[in-house]
């Protein structure tokens, strides 16, 4: 039985997103206390409770105190089986987290994996959608035939009514144990090494905004910022934009750096979101978005802050991988202590630079 302490580091979701995702990859249980002692109000939030239920229809798991608020949970993992699952956080809640409790022992199921959840595609302190597919997922591809998520519908907040699917079809899976799938792991999958990055050869994004909207021509407006603020970089600016049907006024923009790499399995792109805010004038979302991005190209570094947050988890299944990154967060040191806890590995973290192990 693992034991972990819900208040270490920012004391937040991450770590029961990750202890879920981890006991149900190594079939080890685990008991969490102090959940969320970080935040205003403590104890499991919705997204958590839907993680919960996911992986117990998804895996046969048990757990003990799934209601809202819950300060301390035992949980008994199983293994995720092949098929199709649909789940609802209702409202807007988040879509991106409870994918990171889903997507890694979904990665080692015995055959396809389809998920498709309803929530919000994007809000505050959170990944968008779109960042997990064309910032993260790139980097899962080494350890699966197929990864993709479609978003079908754009949800946000306050009534969110987004919905996502995520295909995953696996490329080893643990059937035979989770020792073997390790070793074939250590064998076969190349280390995350994400430690130099070279020039920008293109710089993508998506701009979605809600159809009521569009007589202000806020998404082209938007589109246009992000160009203008680019220019003197001088390499080629891909935005689409998009008027969707949303069940609240929303919007976000998402924009990704593409670097030049000779490494297929370790692509260098480094990400940055912003959300339409009420009040503020779409020529400044624009520059907004441009600033955070360019604080990430400005640091030289090949991961941003964000991205170095969700890879550890898959850098615990591969000693001697290693990352410098923008920053390494409190959510990130929160990750290490949960890896650290669940495989027989060790994170050194040395300003910037994370390296794992064994």
């Amino acid at each position: 039985m693992i034991e972990l302490d819900g208040s270490h580091g920012e004391g937040g979701g991450a770590l029961v997103r990750t202890a879920l995702a981890f006991s149900t990859l190594t079939g080890k249980e685990v008991t969490i206390h102090n959940i969320r002692a970080g935040r205003p109000k403590s104890g499991l939030k919705a997204q958590h409770l839907t993680v919960i239920r996911a992986l117990q229809e998804m895996s046969g798991a048990k757990c003990t105190n799934i209601h809202l608020g819950a300060k301390e949970i035992m949980f008994i993992p199983g293994k995720v089986k092949r098929g199709n699952y649909s789940f609802d956080i209702g409202t807007a809640g988040s879509i991106s987290l409870f994918l990171q409790g889903v997507i890694l022992p979904s990665m080692f199921a015995p055959g396809k994996v389809t998920i498709t959840v309803k929530g919000g595609t994007c809000g505050k302190w959170q990944a968008s959608v779109e960042y997990i597919k064309n910032v993260l997922f790139p980097q899962l591809q080494r350890f699966v035939d197929k990864i993709d998520l479609k978003v079908l519908k754009r949800g946000y907040y306050p009534k969110g009514g987004g919905e996502v699917t995520v295909e995953i079809t696996p490329r080893f899976n643990q059937e035979e144990s989770y020792e073997a799938l390790l070793e074939d792991l250590h064998l076969k999958v190349s280390k995350i090494t994400l430690i130099e990055r070279n020039e920008i050869v293109q710089i993508k994004g998506a701009v979605n905004v809600s159809k009521e909207l569009s007589e202000n021509e806020v998404a082209e407006r938007i589109e246009r910022s992000i160009k203008g603020s680019l220019t003197n970089l001088e390499v080629p600016v891909n935005i689409r934009n998009e008027y969707v049907t949303t069940s609240s006024p929303g919007g976000d923009v998402v924009l990704w750096a593409m670097c030049e790499s000779d490494d297929v399995d370790n692509p260098v792109i480094l990400g940055a979101s912003s959300l339409l805010k009420r009040g503020t004038r779409s020529e400044e979302i624009g520059k907004d978005v441009v600033t955070l991005l360019r604080k990430e190209l400005d640091s030289t570094k090949p991961v941003d802050h964000y991205l170095a947050d969700q890879l550890i988890p898959f850098m615990g299944l591969l000693p001697g991988s290693v990352i410098e990154a923008s920053e390494i967060s409190n959510h990130a040191k929160t990750n290490i202590y949960v890896v650290e806890k669940f495989m027989n590995v060790g994170f050194i973290v040395k300003g910037n630079r994370v390296e794992v192990k064994e």
